[in-house]
């Protein structure tokens, strides 16, 4: 470029100065060599540091991201699950954040009037074990924490509007639970009971049966046993038909989740019956499933925990035996009970009840394996049609009927080594029903039930109602007073919220620090004045994520939770993204609110969460980020070395959000070294940008620009369907650098239609904007741009600038590909013939054969079939 100076030059000095095209040509590489010397020096410029730091600053004090309800708009709602403040972030709530602001990036520069809030799911356990560990308060710990997270936070260049900030432990959000709790027990959905409940030792509080992993606690892995509680409930049962039925609701909610949330909540048909229980004079209920097979019950297994086992050891020779297995079957985790893995165990009562379908005898056996809070407590045995059965009948000794056989076949008791558990048979040993199909004898035997009065269809859930009693500190206080004489009295509302007091003792083990402070506990009775006594159970956590997001709709509202028109407008959220662990929990947990919440008029939507996202975990050499791996990768050394554009667009690069993402340092250096290309070419083009008009006339285009300019146009096209639709943010940012690629084989090009150019670079850094917003702030600034780029018009794409002129197709010869040609795109299927047979290598291929057919796909192939 530097030697044709003085050449060209020399040639217009002597020329004539008509000679518009020599002028033309000396003056565009004077300018690209300034653009080229220019695009060197930004090189050394890109300071993602400098940059990053001063676009952050003034998106800060400008407040760019905040937002305001306005019904002229469509609005857009995405939300990430907001963290629990542990001190530090790491890779998966880099990836996580990212996730979400691209679509709130792009969802601004389509036209939405986006909201994209962040806060802190700030109460929890940890908080209060460093309170017994190092002396702190949970507060300060936390408080501390938080401004710790914020500042890293802000340093990913993040679109929060920070104004929307909550943070679940502050009295002005822990009121509105309260006050929400309140409601829910004027509406009849909060009670207390004595239970028998989940207990960690080491957590030293009630688990609730969703946060019991495999027999172990959910937050610090140890093994949970059971203990009696009055605890308090929530009745999410009422709304276990509507939770069911409006899965179907949700589009855009994956598959596995939804299937998730079906199986928890375990609606089965089936029915109701009771076996006559003489010898003290009771009924024992039980409830099946499978009527079909009640001819064939030989035992009824009762839980240890039943109400029944009492009596049944009054005056029972057994009942130290008895009561010793109780004891023991009590002290054995759920998992270890339920496992299809563990030991049946049982002892028999030597006490028997009466099958009400047939007058059998049946023989009453206390096990390990039935828990009194599913179903009635009670299980109908019938060994020769569940496996389970089968194998503690054969343990035992115990009898068996046979009452399905399989059509077509005969099934020997003497010669089966298990249960007969296929779906499909006829009844026999069933009396007048032996002969009939199995599932329509289902039917008439319950219509048997009903008609003779011991039984009744009934719908059951595996679902139960919600435990939200915690025997800790750092919680929402729940909001009742305990008066020997009012009995349950609600805080006035007026006087919430109940804050929690600062002077406690911290003690591992404690029931719970809120029980030992006096000043907490003794207050008199908002009804009658006389002395009382405060709850000392705080809620759980899951009460306060449970809502959060429609604080987020006027989180300074101090008069209600949120104003009806402000929450009506901004919710439901549009897109959810968080991880897939929280399926169950807290997804379901918010669905219940909100259908309560709008029953209740506050809310005039049915579900939370229109779309949802879950995405993969961050893993490095082949298992998750943990520190006891010593594989973690900190956030903040990558963003130190390399900058947060970077560490933004390898993570959105390196897999799509829903799976996960290997960490990969050369992945990191790669997405350097592609940020700094365009840096260097956006540098390069900088004059011809500013020189170029926005409307040129794309006839007078070369063929090299045309192409270039479709590429561009491809790319938009692309990147617009990927985001909006797909969510694939890898292979959006891979169309970019494959325009990045097609823009550099113009940087030694000595002519190049400047209006092109403009448009190309303008485009290629709004299309960059979500992924990377402050290199293509910086850059923007450069070329010109007015104002932020972020709040530009996303780039539309021009269908006729996208087709191809011409395209590559296959040659194949018998299914095998043997060259490839380019023909004309509009090319039809006798060109495309007439052009393959004419190929040097299809006739190489084809001499001396017979050609049987010719089969030609336009764009795409032509095969040809000889012999």
């Amino acid at each position: 470029m530097l030697s044709r100076i003085p050449f060209l030059c020399y040639t217009y000095k002597l020329g004539s100065p008509k000679n518009e095209r020599i002028y033309n040509e000396v003056i565009w590489t004077v300018k690209s060599l300034f653009a080229y010397l220019e695009g060197k020096a930004g090189m050394e410029k890109y300071n993602p540091k400098e940059i990053e730091q001063k676009w952050q600053k003034k998106w800060a004090d400008e407040e760019t991201y905040k937002t305001e309800a306005d019904s002229s708009l469509k609005k857009y709602y995405v939300l990430e699950m907001f963290p629990y403040p542990s001190g530090n972030l790491h890779m998966g709530h880099v990836r996580n954040y990212s996730i979400g602001d691209v679509l709130a990036r792009y969802k601004r520069m389509a036209g939405f009037n986006v909201i994209h809030p962040m806060g802190y799911d700030a109460f929890g356990m940890p908080a209060e074990n460093a309170a017994i560990k190092h002396g702190v308060r949970p507060s300060d710990w936390t408080f501390s924490n938080i401004e710790n997270m914020t500042r890293q936070q802000q340093t990913m260049g993040l679109s929060y509007d920070w104004d929307r900030e909550v943070e679940t432990c502050r009295p002005d959000y822990y009121r509105w639970t309260q006050w929400l709790f309140e409601l829910f027990y004027k509406r009849g959905l909060a009670y207390k009971k004595a239970a028998s409940v989940n207990w960690c030792d080491t957590c030293g509080t009630v688990l609730a049966n969703e946060q019991v992993v495999d027999g172990k606690c959910w937050r610090c892995d140890s093994e949970v046993h059971k203990k009696s509680l009055s605890q308090w409930f929530l009745k999410i049962t009422d709304y276990a038909d509507e939770l069911l039925k409006d899965l179907e609701l949700l589009k855009g909610w994956p598959e596995r989740v939804k299937t998730m949330q079906d199986n928890w909540i375990g609606r089965s048909e089936g029915l109701e019956f009771a076996f006559d229980f003489p010898a003290i004079g009771e009924k024992i209920p039980v409830y099946t499933t499978r009527p079909d097979t009640a001819f064939g019950v030989t035992f009824l297994a009762l839980a240890a925990e039943h109400p029944l086992v009492e009596k049944i050891c009054t005056n029972n020779p057994k009942a130290a035996e008895i009561k010793a297995f109780c004891e023991k079957a009590r002290n054995q985790s759920e998992m270890e009970r339920t496992s299809e893995t563990s030991e049946k165990e049982g002892i028999f009562t030597g006490l028997c009840c009466v099958n009400p379908f047939n007058g059998n005898e049946v023989q009453i056996w206390v096990t390990n394996y039935v828990l009194a809070e599913y179903g009635t407590g009670a299980v109908m045995g019938v060994p020769a049609h569940d496996q389970r059965d089968w194998m503690f009948a054969t343990k035992y000794n115990i009898p068996k009927i046979l009452t399905i056989q399989p059509k077509g076949q005969t099934l020997n008791l003497s010669e089966m080594d298990a249960a007969y558990v296929e779906k499909e048979g006829v009844l026999v040993n069933s009396d007048k029903f032996d002969g009939m199909e199995m599932h329509a004898a289902l039917s008439a035997i319950m219509d048997e039930a009903e008609a003779k009065g011991f039984g009744k269809r009934r719908v059951n859930y595996r679902l139960r109602d919600w435990l939200i009693s915690r025997q800790r500190y750092w919680g929402a206080p729940i909001p009742i007073i305990h008066c020997p004489h009012c009995g349950e009295v609600l805080v006035p509302e007026e006087e919430l919220p109940v804050k929690l007091p600062e002077n406690v003792k911290f003690e591992q083990g404690a029931v719970s620090p809120l029980a030992q402070c006096e000043q907490f506990v003794n207050v008199k009775c908002p009804k009658c004045g006389a002395d009382a006594k405060r709850e000392t159970d705080t809620m759980d956590t899951f009460i306060c994520s449970s809502w959060y997001y429609l604080r987020y709709t006027d989180p300074h509202n101090d008069k209600e939770p949120f104003a009806k028109d402000k929450v009506n407008y901004w919710g439901p959220v549009d897109q959810y993204i968080g991880g897939i662990e929280h399926a169950i929990l807290h997804l379901l947990y918010s669905r219940f609110f909100t259908k309560v919440l709008r029953d209740a008029g506050l809310v005039s939507f049915d579900e939370p969460f229109t779309n949802l996202l879950t995405q993969g975990m961050v893993i490095k050499d082949g298992s998750k980020m943990s520190k006891s791996k010593g594989n973690v990768v900190s956030p903040e050394e990558i963003i130190a070395k390399y900058g947060a554009d970077t560490a933004r667009l390898f993570i959105l690069f390196a897999a799509p959000p829903e799976r996960d993402l290997e960490w990969s340092d050369q992945g990191v250096e790669g997405a350097w070294r592609f940020l700094n290309r365009v840096w260097r070419i956006v540098g390069q083009f900088t004059p011809l940008v500013k020189e170029g008009k926005e409307n040129y006339d794309v006839s007078k285009l070369t063929k090299e620009e045309t192409a270039l300019r479709r590429v561009l146009h491809q790319t938009v096209a692309k990147v617009t369907d990927d985001v909006e639709n797909r969510f694939t943010f890898n292979t959006a940012i891979s169309s970019i650098m494959e325009l990045v690629n097609e823009l550099y084989t113009f940087q030694d090009v000595e002519m190049v239609n400047a209006g092109l150019v403009r448009e190309v670079v303008i485009d290629l850094i709004k299309l960059l904007a979500p992924f990377s917003p402050h290199i293509t702030e910086e850059m923007w600034n450069e070329i010109g741009g007015e104002g932020s780029v972020h709040a530009q018009k996303w780039p539309s794409f021009d269908e006729e600038a996208m087709k191809e002129d011409e395209v590559e197709i296959v040659l194949q010869i018998n299914g095998k590909v043997r060259d490839r040609i380019v023909v004309p795109a509009e090319a039809d299927k006798t060109a495309m013939e007439k052009a393959a047979l004419a190929q040097p290598k299809v006739q190489q291929y084809t001499e001396g054969k017979t050609v049987v057919k010719v089969i030609a796909v336009p764009g795409k192939l032509v095969n040809i079939v000889v012999k």
